[in-house]
């Protein structure tokens, strides 16, 4: 009932609070208006990500309010980062206006960072011929959770370009994760999990096609850091090369999407964070695909490599 209970919470705040940010977003031009790249109806608000700040951190507080101080604290502060860096993208973007990479890598990495030193990291793993437990050196662990930390932000980030396709996404690693922390035995890994998957939900009511309300870079960077937190906290935790493997496969349609896409810019000369149309979801709607069908393929395809880990998950353990 705790678990559950975590996961109404969060998800109440969020339904509840969005209409409240939405009326502030429209009275203070807070909202995305259309491009040639981004085809939508008319101005939309961008304050899908604060309402999932908001909703997460006190469903998040009141569940681990006994949690170690360090590790609590950490991931509030890293996250906090997150979305006031991407808030501060969102407004450029609400007066057309784009604003510069350096300073978003610089406080990614920074958050990353304060994060890995709150006690949350990738430690090692489990040697599958000895079965004896190998202990990275600090500076590898270091550099491993600082890069998926970055990484799966950045791929969620870059996964948010159709109506509920990110948040699709997200929601489907999380209850994967969820799944993966009863399989394994990880009562806070589950809870932040259903936490997640709670505010998530809550948002696709709002975001859904045709949608009310975006995301934003602020919410798509917060997703992808608190996804790729849970990560660490839970399936990386087990250090075996299968449970590795669950997080990829969790995030597998945005991780090698976005492979591919940095791939294709490196080969065509263009700058890696150079926004275009090269990821699946706009390769999908060329091939005359509607939205719907789109968001519908993919998020199908990465509930297939969900049910598939959780399988193997279950089967091995």
């Amino acid at each position: 009932m705790n678990y559950l209970l975590a996961m109404i919470i969060a998800f109440s705040i969020v339904y509840f609070i969005i209409p409240i940010l939405m009326k502030m977003s429209f009275k203070y031009n807070f909202t995305d208006k259309p491009t040639k790249r981004k085809i939508h109806r008319g101005e939309t608000p961008l304050c899908g990500g604060m309402a999932m700040y908001i909703g997460f951190f006190i469903a998040y507080f009141i569940s681990f309010w006994n949690h170690p101080f360090d590790e609590k604290y950490g991931i509030f502060i890293g996250a906090t980062l997150i979305v006031g860096i991407g808030l501060v993208d969102d407004y450029y973007k609400s007066i057309g206006k784009e604003f510069g990479i350096m300073p978003r890598l610089i406080v990614q990495l920074f958050a990353a960072t304060i994060v890995f030193f709150s006690g949350v990291s990738f430690n090692g793993f489990t040697n599958p011929f000895t079965e004896a437990y190998v202990s990275l050196p600090i500076l590898v662990q270091y550099i491993l959770t600082v890069t998926w930390i970055f990484g799966v932000t950045t791929v969620i980030n870059w996964s948010d370009g159709m109506d509920g396709l990110a948040g699709g996404l997200s929601f489907i690693s999380a209850m994967t994760f969820a799944a993966t922390a009863v399989v394994l035995a990880q009562p806070p890994s589950l809870i932040f999990s259903l936490i997640t998957a709670g505010c998530v939900l809550a948002f696709l009511l709002y975001n859904k096609y045709p949608a009310k309300i975006f995301m934003g870079d602020s919410g798509a960077n917060f997703l992808g850091f608190i996804l790729s937190i849970i990560a660490l906290d839970g399936a990386f935790k087990q250090a075996t090369i299968l449970s590795l493997l669950i997080p990829i496969l969790a995030l597998a349609v945005p991780i090698f999407d976005n492979i591919f896409v940095i791939f294709k810019r490196f080969s065509e000369g263009k700058p890696v964070y150079q926004a275009d149309r090269s990821q699946i979801h706009y390769r999908l709607q060329e091939k005359g695909l509607t939205t719907t069908e789109v968001v519908t393929s993919i998020t199908l395809i990465s509930l297939t490599f969900s049910i598939i880990s959780i399988i193997i998950l279950i089967i091995k353990f």
